[in-house]
């Protein structure tokens, strides 16, 4: 078998279709003005509504795939539900793809932590501890990015820096933490002297330079300055993977490769010979840092084609806004149903997109029903699926 080149040969997204703005939420909310859609830098967030769950959007409908990541998430009431979202990404992995993995230079970061996790499973919320969970995220950060340009130096005898890759994405918990990520690299790169951070940025940087790790983690005015002097590189390396996920909200692990979708839809005809490095993040915790090499490929197996399946614009535009007094009182219903048994949902496929399967009932065995909308070319069907959905 022709292992070479292996990698992404297809890829497909699904979102719900219901989504609800950070804005009306904020002032639903009672938050000041901007705390989710500036200070957090989401716009939109997509939530399940009573007939979805992950064991749904695992099932929509794609050709053949050999992976499948999907998740919804939500949290209780307070400053962390506006970080929640739900999607599901499926690929088609494969030799001589068009988005190839380059596995000669990932580098990997575990320990163990108290940053998110779920004690108790009778809840569906996890417990959040949100400044430790965004020092991990950057301490792993460093830790992957160190080790990923060691071997990057080893084995081409060259320095790397942000300036050797055409784009960078980053797990999306919120897009607030991509801009800090970003310029936590820059500043990485400073650090390591390299010859692509200007002297404009060095001079404003300079004041940082003798800071402890600990330090540097704990800085506003470090974190402040790197932003601005990354700021330019941003918009061009990063920002083309953010519309998704401010979009659609935290995918968990969806939401590396819904910003890779991002990339591939904004920016396909023009990826042909470049560069991305990847960055994921799972709390608790265990980070990756690798890259793919891209090609435009050829048929079915092609950048372009890749775009066109992704067909974001349309999905997004196609969605139903819904009142934050609606999302709250899904949120309610999904928690009164979260491990229960023996119920109906109310089967309102209205807002769903022809060929999406959705949850019918949970019988008295705890046993998960589902069916699929009708559409052109496909027969409705039934399956069942034994256990408790959201991850379990």
């Amino acid at each position: 078998m022709d292992r070479k080149n292996v990698g992404i040969l297809a890829m497909d997204i699904y979102f719900p279709p219901t989504c609800v703005q950070q804005e009306a939420l904020e002032a639903h909310d009672g938050a000041s003005k901007g705390k989710y859609t500036i200070g957090l830098g989401q716009d939109c967030m997509a939530f399940c509504s009573e007939v979805e769950d992950v064991i749904s959007m695992r099932r929509f409908p794609v050709p053949a795939v050999s992976s499948r990541a999907a998740q919804s998430f939500v949290y209780a009431e307070g400053p962390a539900r506006p970080t929640g979202g739900a999607a599901a990404i499926a690929m088609l992995i494969g030799p001589n793809a068009p988005i190839s993995f380059e596995s000669k230079y990932r580098a990997s970061h575990m320990a163990h932590v108290y940053d998110f996790y779920k004690p108790d499973l009778a809840s569906e919320y996890p417990v959040v501890d949100g400044k430790l969970s965004q020092t991990c995220y950057l301490m792993a950060l460093d830790s992957c990015y160190r080790q990923f340009c060691n071997k990057y130096e080893k084995l081409t005898g060259k320095q790397f820096s942000i300036s050797d890759a055409e784009y960078f994405v980053f797990h999306s918990p919120y897009n607030k933490l991509v801009q800090k990520s970003f310029a936590r690299l820059y500043y990485n790169d400073f650090m390591r002297n390299c010859s692509s951070v200007d002297d404009d940025a060095k001079t404003k940087l300079q004041p940082f330079s003798n800071l402890t790790g600990e330090e540097s983690y704990q800085s506003r005015d470090l974190e402040k300055a790197s932003q601005v002097v990354a700021k330019s590189l941003y918009d061009i390396k990063v920002q083309p993977s953010t519309l998704l996920p401010k979009q659609i909200g935290n995918m968990y692990t969806a939401s590396l490769y819904a910003a890779l979708a991002s990339v591939l839809f904004n920016k396909h005809d023009s990826l042909d010979g470049q560069r991305i490095v990847m960055f994921s993040y799972g709390s608790g915790l265990t980070s990756t840092m690798f890259s793919l090499k891209l090609n435009n490929g050829e048929g079915s197996f092609s950048l372009s084609s890749i775009a066109s399946v992704l067909d974001v614009t349309e999905k997004l535009q196609s969605r139903h806004e819904a009142l934050p007094e609606r999302f709250v009182e899904t949120l309610k219903l999904m928690e009164h149903r979260y491990g229960a048994k023996d119920f109906e949902t109310s089967k309102d496929t209205s807002l769903l997109p022809p060929g999406t399967f959705y949850l019918t009932k949970v019988d008295s065995m705890y046993r998960r029903f589902y069916e699929q909308k009708p559409a052109d070319g496909i027969v409705g069907g039934k399956a069942k699926c034994n256990g408790l959905a959201n991850g379990h």
